[in-house]
């Protein structure tokens, strides 16, 4: 990527571009999970609770993919292990997350999938 960026002119001295290659890699890496059914949930909650295997498998692909775009990116690169640690310190929070936070009955991760049944069902037909 650093040399592709280095032989497009127009994008060499541009300080609002610092990050670019790290936004476009961040956002393009869960598109391909996406579209290609990757799943680190699923792995997940074979060994866990369903919410906390959503959670952590949320963060641990946001890093993964922080991780990859920051490494890439020319500018990011010397902080990629920061980013990395950075996002996965919150995850020691989750199990008191989890017993002292009361959560709604109308949060997404509880009782979402019931809705989409029903979603489905009454509108594609």
């Amino acid at each position: 990527m650093e040399h592709l960026i280095e032989e497009i002119i127009w994008l060499q001295d541009k300080g609002w571009l610092r990050g670019f290659v790290f936004g476009l890699v961040h956002t393009i890496i869960p598109l391909i999970g996406f579209y290609s059914g990757w799943s680190i949930n699923r792995m997940l909650k074979l060994m866990s609770n369903g919410y906390i295997a959503g959670i952590i498998g949320v963060v641990l692909a946001h890093v993964i993919a922080d991780y990859i775009a920051a490494t890439l990116d020319p500018n990011l690169r010397t902080a990629a292990v920061g980013i990395v640690i950075g996002g996965l310190l919150p995850l020691f929070i989750i199990p008191f997350l989890d017993k002292y936070i009361v959560k709604s009955k109308h949060h997404i991760a509880i009782g979402d999938h019931e809705d989409l049944k029903k979603d489905l069902k009454s509108k594609h037909k």
